[in-house]
């Protein structure tokens, strides 16, 4: 059986309705529904992929019987007819286009017809007026693809973390045995991977007959003790140690930024000893060096966490916690700002409160969306109600829980349920959904009103950025967290991979100064876990439990929120 997750399996239905839409073949118009159903429906399955193959997909809401025989093979192959087939009907570089924010089906289709079939060729036609001339678009909708391409081109040798991180997990199940451990980017917990880097102590031969079928053109890197290939279209690395004495140079140079690397030679070098990925040598003799810490011991150095290998820790690193004082996802008590059916979540309030007692956490937060959010389902008065009473029978009843809500912050900062509903919940996240592209003065004023509304607990998301899709909308950031910082307003950390906002950077700069919470903004039970992706943001930023609102126990936790409402 292939090495195939739930996320794979939903990401080739969505990616196969979408082609469908974009070719707008056959004769069956509701085929791409189909499959975008499917692939809602086993979001919401929380069942391990190998146990949903054992039983062929049968009795999944939504994936009938074609569909549920092509999902068996994608398990067993690693391929998808569908998509298989779809695709190679279409250019790759108008499946590039899907990259561009804004872009769907219906446009990319447009662009196509009229023979702009690139995002190269899509930048052109922006600058020069094709885009503009064609029906259905404008010069403003020109102006936003021109940004939104430029950075879907700057991004595009990049993945999410949690993309690398699952592909580089992959790799150390398939080298057990060799010592596998994490390197690179997915090490040090970048929110954006380039490449996916393990290390292990084995000669090339091992490596490369563990990792046959499984890495795609696994070759040797000329004059480095390096192997690399593709998984799924991911590039990855797998750096060797032939012997243990040399593991420690290695792992340091396969665990920090090129600059933390580069200076770390330059120490080196200065003190008459070549550090390389083949070992620390001096004179020509190979020191015994199977640990980081036997290296820097031998140079004399400190040896510096993998969190703080990056040019913005360099003046600050020796000033902050050890690793072993950092948040870890068992430090995390409550799963505050997640969603569920009562807007658009797949699984019901108790059912995201049972995983979060399994996954070993002590309460949910509800965190739905509020009216203005018609596209999501999101509750009116009467509705936000109806949820509150059932909120409070299934306390009664013995589950943890708080009741909240993610408010929208309508476009003059005002928040989208009036004082006195608010009142009535345990916490309220408020969030931006709309009008990315106010000016940045207007967009501050707006984010700036909303953090400091008394009954605000978390500014969620703050920036609004998607990580390889968007940037952040444009404000003054410093400006609305120094407003958290005079009114208590706690800044979330947004777990989810595709999020991971606010930014690490920006969580360092702030240390101390503001309280955090570190959400999953979780849809599915399975989303839970996506905890993992925040806090590695939140280490790399070092902060501690006590840095973290949602490491308190739940009564702890409505203790806070008292006291921050009272504050203010």
């Amino acid at each position: 059986m292939s090495d195939i997750t739930k996320k794979s399996l939903v990401g080739v239905l969505k990616t196969t309705a979408d082609l469908l839409d974009l070719l707008g073949v056959g004769d069956d118009p509701f085929r791409a529904q189909a499959f975008r159903s499917a692939a809602r429906s086993l979001e919401g399955v929380d069942t391990e992929v190998e146990a949903l193959a054992a039983r062929e997909f049968a009795g999944v809401p939504k994936v009938g019987k074609a569909i549920a025989t092509d999902l068996l093979e994608y398990v067993q192959t690693g391929v998808f007819g569908p998509l298989e087939d779809a695709a190679s009907l279409i250019p790759a570089g108008v499946l590039s286009l899907f990259r561009v924010r804004g872009l769907g089906p219906k446009k990319i289709r447009a662009l196509w017809d009229a023979g702009i079939d690139s995002l190269e060729g899509l930048r052109e036609a922006c600058r020069d007026g094709r885009v503009a001339a064609l029906k259905g678009f404008g010069a403003k909708s020109a102006a936003s693809f021109l940004e939104a391409v430029e950075f879907a081109l700057s991004a595009q040798e990049r993945q999410h973390l949690s993309t690398a991180l699952e592909v580089a997990s992959v790799l150390c199940a398939r080298l057990d045995g060799l010592e596998p451990r994490l390197a690179g980017d997915v090490r040090r917990g970048l929110d954006t991977v380039r490449v996916a880097r393990v290390t292990v102590t084995a000669a090339p031969e091992a490596v490369q007959e563990r990792l046959s079928g499984v890495v795609e053109g696994l070759a040797p890197v000329e004059r480095k003790p390096l192997l690399a290939g593709r998984v799924d279209g991911v590039p990855v690395e797998i750096a060797y140690a032939p012997t243990p004495g040399v593991r420690g140079a290695l792992d340091l140079m396969m665990g920090g930024s090129t600059a933390y690397r580069e200076a770390l030679r330059g120490e080196a070098k200065a003190q008459g000893f070549d550090l390389s990925g083949r070992g620390l040598t001096r004179d020509g003799q190979v020191l015994d060096t199977p640990s980081e810490a036997d290296a820097m011991r031998a140079l004399g150095l400190p040896l510096r966490p993998a969190e703080y290998r990056e040019p913005e820790h360099d003046e600050v690193w020796q000033t902050l916690p050890h690793p072993e004082q950092l948040v870890t996802v068992g430090d995390l008590r409550g799963m505050l700002h997640t969603h569920s059916t009562w807007s658009d979540g797949a699984a019901s309030i108790a059912d995201m409160a049972a995983e979060t007692i399994r996954l070993g956490h002590g309460f949910l937060g509800t965190g739905d969306h509020s009216r203005a959010a018609h596209y999501a389902n999101g509750l009116s008065i009467e509705r936000l109600r109806a949820q509150l009473k059932e909120v409070r029978e299934l306390q009664a009843a013995g589950v943890p829980l708080v009741a909240g809500a993610e408010v929208d912050i309508l476009d003059d900062g005002t928040l989208d349920y009036p004082d006195d509903v608010l009142a009535e919940l345990d916490y309220v996240v408020a969030s931006v959904h709309s009008l990315f592209t106010l000016d940045a003065a207007r967009q501050t004023e707006r984010l700036i009103r909303a953090a400091s509304h008394p009954l605000v607990t978390i500014l969620g998301h703050p920036t609004g950025r998607l990580l390889l899709r968007r940037p952040g909308y444009a404000l003054d950031l410093d400006a609305v967290l120094a407003a958290c910082e005079h009114h208590g307003t706690v800044v979330e950390i947004n777990a989810n991979a595709y999020r991971l906002d606010v930014d690490w950077r920006v969580a360092l700069a702030w240390r101390g100064r503001v309280t955090f919470a570190i959400n999953t903004d979780a849809h599915v039970p399975g989303g839970l876990r996506d905890a993992k992706y925040g806090v590695m943001v939140a280490r790399k930023a070092g902060l501690t439990p006590e840095h973290v609102v949602n490491t308190l126990e739940r009564d702890d936790f409505l203790a806070f929120v008292a006291r921050q409402r009272a504050g203010r």
